[in-house]
């Protein structure tokens, strides 16, 4: 490397002994489904007392012309601008024990420094799991139990999940990478992706989110709040029973595919992932069943 990884971030003089902690992450800019990461850390940064502790280098990790940050004009001066944070918050669960969030938008270059100085905070500060979280798109139904794929640097720390069922290749993202150099490192660390039905995928989703937070508070021990996020959820789930039952069109669909999971789950006695990718339908077979439901539900998709 041509510098000290250091360099990319600064560090809080005053920081707690953090030995055993564990590190959440989520990057803004890469698939979300159904807004998942960004919910869950919006919860946590809103419900959880919080300060930050590391910040990172902005200029020299993000492409300002690929997300232009926004600037605030007032009649005949420019009043404000709003700075993208790539930052490491100090949080507390309900028994008071210590874990850290990293958050911000996704690095656009120098990602294997990056890796290198998330390590050295890691190494720094004693932290015993790295855990990255997100949404992906799913052929499931909103009306079944949300499944949730989990990769992980060690097999049993993957624990009860299903894993994929098959190799494949996708693109890459700074989280992903992370995780695999973490692993190649010595550390552990793992990542959750929940699967959102397709037809919610472009729209907030609390479902999904909770559905995350609550498997992290699992494998990681943490207390979590998880009270707003849960009434989110049944109100999301209300709206969006009220508009399906108004669009026959995507209740026959949604129907459909209740049919589809049920035998597959009956057939394998697993979730959708126990079988083979050519049994999904794929978006383009939702394609216009779905579109007036999208543009009901609005949302806005976090895919780059």
């Amino acid at each position: 490397m041509g510098f000290d990884p250091e360099e990319l971030y600064e560090v809080d003089s005053d920081v707690p002994d953090l030995d055993g902690a564990v590190l959440l992450h989520f990057f803004e800019g890469f698939m979300d489904a159904g807004s998942t990461g960004r919910l869950v850390t919006e919860h946590l940064i809103g419900e959880v007392e919080n300060r930050v502790i590391a910040r990172f280098d902005v200029d020299r990790l993000i492409d300002y012309r690929s997300r232009r940050p926004s600037m605030t004009f007032e009649v005949d001066h420019w009043a404000d601008y709003e700075s993208p944070e790539l930052a490491v918050r100090l949080l507390h669960d309900a028994d008071g024990t210590p874990f850290l969030l990293l958050s911000g938008p996704e690095p656009d270059r120098e990602w294997e420094r990056f890796a290198a100085a998330v390590r050295q905070l890691i190494e720094r500060w004693g932290v015993r799991l790295a855990v990255g979280f997100h949404g992906i798109p799913m052929g499931a139904p909103h009306t079944r139990p949300l499944g949730v794929t989990a990769h992980a640097t060690r097999e049993d720390l993957i624990g009860e999940h299903q894993p994929l069922p098959n190799r494949m290749q996708v693109p890459g993202s700074a989280a992903a990478l992370l995780e695999l150099r973490l692993g190649e490192w010595g550390h552990d660390a793992l990542g959750y992706a929940a699967h959102v039905p397709h037809y919610l995928a472009q729209s907030a989703y609390p479902s999904a989110a909770l559905r995350v937070l609550e498997t992290i508070g699992k494998t990681s021990g943490l207390r979590l709040p998880d009270e707003q996020l849960r009434e989110a959820a049944k109100a999301a789930t209300v709206e969006i029973d009220r508009q399906v039952a108004e669009s026959d069109e995507v209740a026959d669909v949604v129907h459909a595919l209740e049919r589809q999971y049920d035998t597959f789950v009956a057939a394998s006695g697993h979730s959708l992932l126990a079988e083979s990718q050519e049994h999904m339908p794929t978006a383009d077979e939702l394609g216009t069943q779905f579109e007036r439901f999208l543009a009901e539900q609005g949302g806005d998709g976090q895919e780059r």
